[in-house]
């Protein structure tokens, strides 16, 4: 079984996007793993996600972003800085070969097989991806009249986006996305997010949020909603990724959250294979 993996970060997210990588290759049962990088063309870290995914039996594919092409024609600002545009846009500088990939937010845990969600049948369906809305009901309405997407079953998360590449390539074009973006200004919260839903929040595959994006803020609404059934030991059973939305993030060490433990336990778990290849290293000069 292959699976390939899709990422955008920048120089601040390396240290996650390690343990994201980690948390996956020990709690999943593909044989396969390649992992794709859009990051922008300045940075320096491709040689040791290279040596970070080799320890994990993954194979990496660095895509680096030339400005001077496509994303000279984009609006950006501080508010919707460049790197916004390259999970939109990732299925022209992807592999022409590659049909499906599943991009996540470098702030994910693993904690389950991913293997039933790359798996999908997607159909003509462009992307899957959860609702967080659903917990309420008053937001939904909202971002349904803000990016008037009225026929959408909802208002979908971008942090765990399933993408039928062979589809999207047909639909998906860049100047729809700039001509969103300058037609919306005004209404665009989260931007990429906003986007999405805005132009193809028709064309989405609902999936489960606690299943596949639990956002680990809202567990108490999560057990509550659920009566009971979704508390944490049916969790650790059955999600697949936790996602820690919003500002306060589990690697800050004035994080106080109720997974904070789980997180920094594969941040350590990833941060030793390196080092014991360090050690390695030494003992055979």
């Amino acid at each position: 079984m292959e699976i390939n993996l899709l990422f955008a970060i920048d120089q601040r997210f390396v240290r996650q996007l390690k343990t994201t990588l980690y948390s996956i290759q020990k709690n999943s049962s593909a044989t396969t793993y390649n992992v794709y990088l859009l990051h922008p063309e300045e940075t320096t870290f491709d040689e040791e996600l290279t040596v970070f995914c080799q320890l994990l039996g993954m194979n990496y594919y660095p895509l680096k972003m030339d400005r001077a092409t496509l994303f000279a024609q984009a609006p950006v600002t501080e508010r919707y800085p460049e790197i916004i545009y390259y999970r939109l846009l990732a299925h022209q500088f992807l592999p022409d070969h590659l049909e499906k990939i599943l991009y996540l937010d470098a702030d994910i845990l693993c904690i389950n097989d991913v293997v039933e969600l790359y798996q999908m049948e997607m159909g003509d369906h462009l992307y899957a991806a959860a609702s967080h809305t659903h917990l309420t009901n008053v937001t939904n309405v909202i971002n349904k009249i803000r990016l008037k997407t009225y026929e959408a079953e909802g208002y979908y998360n971008s942090g765990v986006l399933l993408m039928n590449l062979k589809q999207i390539r047909k639909v998906v074009k860049a100047e729809d996305i700039f001509t969103f973006i300058e037609n919306n200004r005004l209404n665009l919260l989260l931007p990429d997010q906003d986007i999405l839903n805005g132009l193809y929040g028709d064309q989405f595959i609902a999936v489960s949020d606690f299943l596949f994006n639990y956002d680990v803020r809202k567990s108490a609404v999560y057990e509550t909603t659920s009566l009971g059934k979704w508390d944490v030991n049916y969790l650790i059973e059955e999600t697949v990724f936790l996602h820690f939305c919003g500002k306060s993030k589990p690697w800050d060490e004035t994080y106080k959250g109720k997974f904070a433990t789980l997180y920094k336990h594969y941040q350590h778990k990833a941060t030793q294979l390196e080092n014991n290849l360090n050690v390695t290293r030494q003992k055979t000069r």
